[in-house]
């Protein structure tokens, strides 16, 4: 006999049914409260409400537990490469060699972007946000590609899973081009997914380019720890514009702009400002420690700690030896890593953060990474939006072959009460 939760109202009991998960996930399936009852619920930020039934990630917050169909992501960030997650992630399966090489193949069928693209990217200012350029670039790419994708053809599916993927990369490096002044470069189909987008940002005209293994394969890892999280806020966007049926760039875009928001994919970027502001204020590490730990104190130590892992985040175990890989064959001499190393050191010791397990998070790492390939600040939360991708599109891919309704939240009316129309001359 199935388990059912009794919800008493005015008196009268209703019962609902139990949905356990594949991970004894409990869920208390309430679609036909409101049918039943003329109640809805009141959850403000969605914490406590799953939106939909999904087979792609496994989060456990409080066991620092992320898995991508099922793959621990400590194995695929040690054994796999971003390709092959991706596929793993949108498809299902991990590929095999032959599956990942055809998959390689065909994305680069679809890396070239349309000419009059380059129309759209100079009519921005210099100054404009890549991440807002990104959202705009990915939502033009309809206008060059009107075809509505039919997702129960599997041809088609996949191969707008690889246009989507080719194209993506190119004109999130171009927001870069942009931004610094420089031509706009081209994929390089001798080369893998990311070399080319080392060589799409950093290769210059007047000569040649070699991009480092140990920061390809930092950046790798990156997008690895990156390519899904559930149903985030930006992940969310992508699944609720694509039930409406609105395509896959356009619900991308969406899902670039949520993005965007320093409660989200701009938390990397926080961490960056937050250091340069230590050091403007004299560089100090142990000062802005004592005043993270004073209650009184304003201050937040951004990049440390999770709003989901309530133990570790085990992205940031995996990417702290990347990074400090990354930093030690770069060789940089940087005051603002500095101050992050003394940072990290400090709190991975210290009992206050320890205790309250403040550990550094993967956008603290990501950071650094980031500083140290000089990237500029701007486009952290670019970087973050590649990587991020191939779960926007498994998510997409996923809601519309699930044939989900189109998202359509209730909400509980706190306004006036219906008054009488007042004549211009009575008020």
């Amino acid at each position: 006999m199935s388990k059912t939760a009794v919800l008493e109202l005015d008196g009268k009991k209703y019962e609902f049914p139990i949905i356990v998960g594949s991970e004894n996930e409990t869920a208390i399936d309430i679609e036909k409260l409101r049918a039943l009852t003329g109640a809805i619920t009141l959850d403000p930020g969605y914490k406590n409400s799953g939106s939909c039934k999904s087979d792609i990630t496994f989060l456990d917050g409080e066991e620092g537990i992320l898995r991508y169909r099922g793959y621990a992501i400590e194995d695929l960030a040690e054994q796999a490469a971003f390709l092959e997650v991706a596929y793993l992630v949108i498809f299902g399966e991990l590929p095999t060699k032959l599956q990942l090489e055809q998959f390689e193949t065909d994305i680069r069928k679809y890396t070239l972007v349309n000419e009059e693209m380059k129309n759209i990217i100079d009519g921005f200012p210099k100054t404009a946000h890549p991440m807002g350029v990104l959202s705009s670039l990915t939502s033009a790419l309809t206008a060059f590609n009107p075809k509505v994708v039919n997702v129960e053809n599997e041809k088609e599916m996949y191969e707008a899973v690889c246009k989507t993927m080719g194209k993506f990369l190119v004109i999130a490096t171009w927001t870069y081009r942009k931004m610094m002044g420089y031509p706009l470069n081209y994929y390089d189909n001798t080369q893998g997914y990311v070399e080319n987008f080392m060589q799409l940002m950093f290769k210059l005209p007047t000569g040649p380019y070699s991009a480092n293994k140990v920061v390809v394969d930092a950046l790798d890892k990156l997008f690895i720890l990156h390519a899904d999280h559930e149903q985030n806020c930006s992940t969310s966007t992508v699944r609720i514009v694509g039930s409406s049926h609105a395509g896959l760039f356009a619900s991308i875009s969406a899902g670039v702009s949520a993005l965007w928001g320093p409660l989200h994919g701009g938390a990397n970027q926080a961490v960056l400002e937050m250091l340069e502001d230590i050091q403007k204020d004299g560089g100090d590490a142990a000062k802005y420690m004592a005043k993270a730990k004073d209650k009184d104190d304003p201050f937040r130590l951004m990049g440390f700690g999770h709003r989901v892992y309530k133990n570790f985040d085990p992205r940031a175990r995996i990417i702290k030896k990347a990074a400090d890989e990354v930093l030690r064959t770069l060789g940089v001499d940087d005051p603002i890593l500095n101050i992050a190393k003394q940072l990290e050191e400090a709190a991975l010791v210290d009992d206050y953060f320890v205790s309250r397990k403040l550990y550094p998070n993967v956008d603290f790492y990501s950071g650094i990474i980031y500083r140290a390939l000089g990237i500029p600040t701007d486009m952290f939360t670019v970087m973050f939006a590649i990587g991020r991708l191939p779960g926007w599109i498994a998510q997409w891919k996923e809601m519309r072959i699930n044939k989900e309704p189109i998202g359509r939240p209730r909400q509980v009316y706190t306004g006036e009460p219906l008054r009488n129309f007042v004549p211009m001359d009575k008020r």
